[in-house]
């Protein structure tokens, strides 16, 4: 009777499948595919290093050397544009009513061949702050149908209930400072047009979306939009739109498509109406040329040479050690358990 009972107990009832969460059987999930597993002999991790070195350096050397062919001229003029008597408080100064205007001198010291692309720098101006990056709608820029949907740009969303385009802070604090240049008298143009991204102009900026009560309220940030022209053409916009992710950022602000020559002396008109002084940010006029690397910059060559050195001074120093002290492939009197307290057995 109790072997009955126990019994069926611990019988299933009929018709129940066992379930189990063993997965189903692969060479991918027991692990079994074909890898490669390299043995690192030491010829091999020195001919590796050696390799590397041997590549990297003269790398490293013709990057550096692209880098120094680039002639760039850098004026700072945030502090130098402001009159004396009121660079005690430069930011009245700057919210001040009126014209600033100043005019500056650069001398060209090597020769520029053309484009030469004119910049502005910008120092301690933090555009990749989550809430300034934020304040925008990329799907406002592309579609009228959009323009109302403007509830990721407060503060900057609305004036007396009508939609801003473009929204947010980040159009808001529009770059507006200004230059023209001139040698000799004779006026230096400045081509704006194909400064941004062909990918932004097309895709991110709308050809029938036009700029609606933009800096029509108070405070003011910075530059004012032609209302009478789509986004996808105002490329001073689209090129500050394209937010920087350090403090310290170039924009293009033109191309001066004329050699300048060694020696020249360029005067340049600049308008001096950007707010910087309220956050202790510095603002740089840049002329520069480029090479077939780009605009000057030295940490490619420099990473290439330290990376290529370290290789080198690695592959010298196995190799030394290897010919001073060579050990046999796969020696067993190496693994821990096979050493005595005294040294190897």
């Amino acid at each position: 009777m109790s072997s009955t009972v126990g019994g069926s107990g611990s019988s299933e009832p009929s018709g129940v499948k066992k379930t189990s969460k063993r997965p189903k059987y692969s060479k991918f999930t027991q692990q079994e595919l074909p890898a490669c597993k390299p043995i690192l002999t030491p010829r091999w991790v020195i001919l590796t290093f050696l390799v590397a070195g041997v590549v990297f350096i003269p790398l490293g050397v013709i990057c550096l050397f692209a880098s120094q062919g680039v002639v760039e001229i850098v004026y700072r003029y945030d502090t130098d544009c402001v009159p004396p008597s009121s660079r005690n408080n430069m930011v009245a100064y700057i919210q001040g009513e009126g014209d600033k205007i100043c005019n500056r001198t650069l001398t060209v010291t090597k020769p520029m061949k053309h484009p030469v692309y004119v910049y502005y720098q910008l120092e301690n101006f933090y555009q990749n702050h989550r809430r300034y990056v934020k304040s925008r709608n990329d799907a406002q820029l592309r579609s009228p149908s959009e323009e109302r949907d403007v509830k990721t740009c407060a503060p900057e969303d609305n004036v007396g209930g009508e939609p801003i385009v473009p929204c947010g802070l980040v159009a808001w604090s529009l770059f507006n400072d200004t230059y023209s240049f001139s040698r000799n008298s004779q006026q230096l143009p400045v081509n704006k047009k194909d400064i941004s991204w062909k990918s932004d102009r097309e895709h991110k900026f709308g050809k029938n979306v036009f700029p609606k009560n933009f800096q029509t309220g108070a405070p003011i940030g910075g530059g004012t939009l032609n209302i009478s022209k789509p986004l996808s053409e105002q490329e001073d916009l689209i090129v500050w739109m394209r937010t920087a992710a350090l403090p310290t950022f170039r924009k293009l602000y033109g191309k001066i498509e004329t050699d300048l020559h060694a020696g020249d002396t360029i005067t340049v008109l600049l308008q001096n109406n950007y707010n910087t002084y309220s956050f202790n940010g510095q603002k740089k006029l840049v002329l520069s040329t480029t090479s077939w690397l780009g605009g000057r910059n030295d940490f490619l060559g420099i990473a290439y040479l330290t990376v290529g050195s370290i290789c080198l001074f690695l592959a010298v120093t196995f190799a030394v050690l290897y010919l001073v002290k060579p050990r046999q492939l796969g020696d067993p009197s190496y693994l821990s358990w096979n050493r005595s307290a005294g040294g190897l057995q």
